[in-house]
């Protein structure tokens, strides 16, 4: 190979691999004869001397006190020359990436200076703040609640329930189970947990759920700042507070200043007032499994109560299964963290979930006062600023609407009926119980005045009568189907407003045409045939009779001549709920299915009385806070929900009801005054809801057990209630608005109500002998909003038309040969197959409503519905 074309031989390199290949060759390096041979080896390519030696040779060569290249005073240097760089970063002496590195002393002086800084402002921090005094942290404001007056009616949600004890008298039991559940470094830590702050920060990313991130030390500072603003400055001082109190006092003191600052639900505060409210005994009395449910409670009363708390999601057979949950878990915990011995878990499992005594501490609460705060809770808690949590921390002044005076004279008039009215010794079988709930509405205002919720608290009864839902209003529902004909007409109107005069055909059994003018089918295939309260010829009667005896023909067919929609929108316009409405298409739907609460009904009625013009109910006046009025509590704006007229005729047709039907038992009340009656299948609810110009009451009556649970709650048969037959809405019920508006509207003026004009055409249904229509006059109002249009309802098919509409609520099976003699008369768009008042579903509780089968249609083929006609 020629020599141009030769490789030329590669470099063996300089530095320290050329260093420690002169070593090799030279062993002597440093000492000996090999002293003064280069240790610096050829590294051109054709044998010439390397330019470049190592670091080590750099260092020798160079004299002494001259610094390397790159260091201070060298050409890298940018501090003072001849000197060091304060702080050597980027790294001089390192090459690339090396000098980006920082050196340890570095990293451990930053880290030093950081923490000193921390440290000094921590410390500045902790001497500036001061220590809560347990006896201020203790006086938690009430929250004081004023009848319409101003006087006060009752003060609850702080101090009043609360008594401090030392921590000698907290049990062992307590202490254990709360730092087990909070905070299981109590004993040592200085009162914050870092590891518990992350461990809490992990446990909310991944959907875990043990102990939360604050120390109880944390939790007791939080309970002397409750009326703070939620601020970073808050956080940052609660944090020196907790600190300092770790540090500087006794944990005993800490546990008994959070023990006795804290909030348990059934307005009781502090571990005293929480044992005599739950238990009825003292605090030193508690056993650990009291102490395990209290210690549960604390997570959250409102969630925890097994008595129920504010909104949806605090149903008390919710509440009791997360607080039963809740207190399993944390003798669980005890056991987990060494503070409860296993066998004596075992013990309170086999024990089962501890026993609650009535809300004995309730002593405010007792009689209607507890129902009244709980109306007026649920109304300020509507308002966006207060929340349950915040009301319950206490500080607010709630002026309510409630007079005393018709409060205690609605109590008065149902106690002394009841008392005339049930024995439950002499017949326990049908007379235990029966409930009561009322009330009474402003017509002016729509305040609501005065309510009967039930027995009281103080007597284990925590469900408010007056505020129910579930219990059917019966016949009660007819005005609004007439309310609707005389606003917008039928089909046989052509759209015109019809005259309380129209005649429709009254006998029992009719056949009920759809829109299309085809009979409604029943489950067999057969017309279907309204009951009627007897089996009495009425022939074709005017709609103000049809009202004043409460029969149901005509008003089943009338729904379907009107349009379900259109009712549905003249309820709503008054004031009645959407879910409390009915959702069928069927004919009972005219006869009552739906069930409001006996306020909405009274709020709904009052709107008549007011010629048309609604008012929301409402229940609060004004709310202070601190002494500073909170916005939000404006009286509600008036709309109009009808024409004056059709308002006006509408009460015209109840006070004849009053004069001369079914609820003649509110004669006796001496002056003007409208009303309806209503009861359902089996006599399980009977309503009289009535007005005069200036107050608008309901009164319902029903039967159903308060102790049960869930789904057996249901409305039961007041069949030989008071040794009587069957309860009908114009006895028992009128009876109570008669003794009761009486006395509230005693020493006011009489007042009548406006003059009805005639209005409408006298439009009837078919086969009715043709009247004279009489001349419409032009209504005073328009309505604010139409309604929507109403939806086309189809004959049902014998394929599909024959299947029962089941309610979601039922739990027994639905029978399609015995669904025509239920209250719901016989299918989806069939009429109501009870009688009179009623025409009801058989069932409803004051929760969760529950039909039951009803009584089976006569027999021979014919679907005539239930045999059973509850009269007025």
């Amino acid at each position: 190979m020629s020599e141009h074309r030769r490789k030329p031989p590669q470099s063996q390199g300089g530095g320290r691999a050329a260093s420690r290949r002169a070593a090799q060759q030279h062993p002597g390096r440093g000492s000996g004869p090999g002293r003064d041979v280069p240790t610096s080896s050829p590294a051109g390519p054709y044998g010439e001397p390397s330019s470049h030696g190592n670091r080590a040779d750099a260092r020798r060569a160079s004299p002494r006190g001259t610094p390397p290249r790159g260091r201070a005073g060298g050409k890298g240097d940018k501090g003072a020359k001849g000197g060091r760089r304060l702080i050597d970063y980027p790294r001089a002496g390192k090459d690339g990436w090396k000098r980006f590195v920082p050196s340890w002393k570095l990293v451990g002086g930053t880290t030093l200076g950081f923490f000193s800084v921390i440290v000094a402002g921590a410390g500045i921090g902790i001497a500036s703040v001061g220590t809560p005094d347990e006896n201020k942290a203790a006086v938690a404001q009430n929250n004081v609640f004023q009848w319409a007056d101003g006087s006060q009616m009752v003060a609850t949600g702080g101090s009043t329930n609360r008594q401090i004890i030392p921590i000698d008298k907290i049990p062992l039991g307590m202490r254990n189970a709360v730092i087990a559940a909070e905070n299981e470094s109590f004993d040592s830590d200085k009162g914050v947990d870092p590891k518990g702050i992350a461990r809490a920060v992990v446990n909310m990313a991944t959907g875990g759920s043990t102990q939360g991130g604050s120390t109880i030390t944390q939790q007791y500072v939080k309970n002397t700042y409750l009326d703070s603003e939620q601020t970073l400055k808050r956080k940052v001082t609660e944090l020196f507070i907790a600190i300092k109190l770790g540090t500087t006092v006794k944990k005993d003191t800490v546990m008994a200043g959070y023990l006795n600052t804290a909030y348990y639900g059934r307005d009781a505060y502090g571990i005293q007032a929480a044992a005599r409210a739950y238990f009825d005994k003292d605090a030193k009395e508690l056993d650990p499994s009291q102490c395990a449910f209290l210690a549960s409670v604390l997570k959250g009363p409102n969630l925890y109560n097994p008595d129920g708390g504010l909104g949806t999601a605090a149903t008390p057979l919710l509440n009791e299964g997360r607080a039963r949950e809740r207190w399993a878990w944390v003798l669980d915990r005890e056991v987990q963290v060494g503070r409860m011995d296993p066998a004596e878990r075992d013990r309170y499992k086999s024990a089962g979930f501890p026993e609650r005594v009535d809300f004995a501490q309730a002593k405010g609460l007792s009689g209607q006062i507890g129902y009244l705060v709980d109306v007026a809770k649920t109304y300020v808690t509507k308002n966006e600023g207060i929340t349950a949590e915040k009301l319950a921390l206490g500080g607010y002044t709630i002026k309510t609407t409630f007079q005393k005076p018709k409060v205690d004279a609605l109590v008065k008039a149902v106690e002394d009926t009841r008392d005339d009215f049930l024995d439950e010794k002499k017949r326990p079988e049908f007379d235990t119980f029966v409930q009561f709930g009322a009330a009474s509405v402003d017509v002016k205002t729509g305040a609501l005045v005065a309510l009967y919720g039930g027995p009281g608290f103080d007597h284990k009864y925590f469900n408010n009568n007056a505020n129910t839902s579930g219990v059917p209003v019966g016949s009660t529902w007819k005005p609004y189907v007439l309310a609707a004909a005389m606003q917008y007409g039928t089909q046989n109107s052509n759209g015109r407003g019809i005259s309380v005069d129209s005649k429709y055909n009254a006998d029992d059994l009719t056949v009920i045409k759809n829109r299309d003018g085809k009979p409604l089918l029943a489950s067999d295939g057969t017309p279907f045939r309204q009951k009627n309260e007897s089996p009495e010829a009425h022939g074709y009667v005017t709609l103000d009779e049809a009202m004043r005896q409460s029969i149901n023909v005509p008003f089943a067919q009338l729904i379907f001549d009107v349009g379900h929609s259109k009712v549905r929108a003249v309820a709503k316009s008054t004031g009645i709920l959407d879910e409390s409405m009915d959702g069928s298409n069927n004919a009972s739907f005219a006869l009552g299915t739906s069930t409001p609460s006996a306020i909405r009904m009274a709020d709904s009625y009052a709107t008549f009385a007011a010629s048309g013009t609604h008012r929301e109910p409402y229940s609060v006046t004004s709310v202070e806070k601190n002494g500073n009025p909170v916005p939000g509590f404006e009286k509600p704006k008036e709309s109009r929900a009808m024409d004056d007229s059709v308002a006006d005729n509408i009460t015209k047709v109840l006070e004849n009801v009053v004069q001369n039907g079914t609820g003649t038992k509110a004669k006796k009340l001496g002056r003007p005054a409208a009303g309806k009656t209503g009861t359902t299948d089996q006599n399980k609810s009977a309503w009289f809801v009535g007005y005069t110009p200036q107050l608008s009451t309901s009164v319902t009556l029903f039967r159903s057990d308060p102790n049960a649970k869930g789904t057996e709650r249901k409305l039961l048969s007041m069949n030989h209630v008071g040794g009587v037959d069957s309860i009908h809405g114009g006895d028992i019920p009128a009876a109570i608005w008669t003794e009761y508006m009486r006395e509230a509207l005693k020493g006011t003026a009489v007042e009548r109500f406006p003059e009805a004009e005639d209005i409408g055409v006298t439009a009837d249904a078919a086969g009715a002998p043709t009247p004279t229509p009489a001349a419409p006059p032009s209504p005073s109002v328009s309505p604010s909003t139409p309604p929507s249009p109403s939806p086309s309802l189809v004959s049902p098919s014998p394929s599909d038309g024959g299947k029962p509409s089941c309610r979601p609520w039922k739990l027994d099976k639905c029978d399609p040969a015995t669904i025509a003699g239920t209250g719901n008369g016989g299918n989806a768009n069939g009429g109501d197959a009870n009688g009179g008042d009623g025409g009801l579903p058989a069932g409803g509780t004051t929760g969760n409503p529950s039909p039951s089968t009803g009584r089976p249609g006569r027999p021979g083929g014919t679907n005539w519905g239930s045999v059973m006609g509850a009269g007025g």
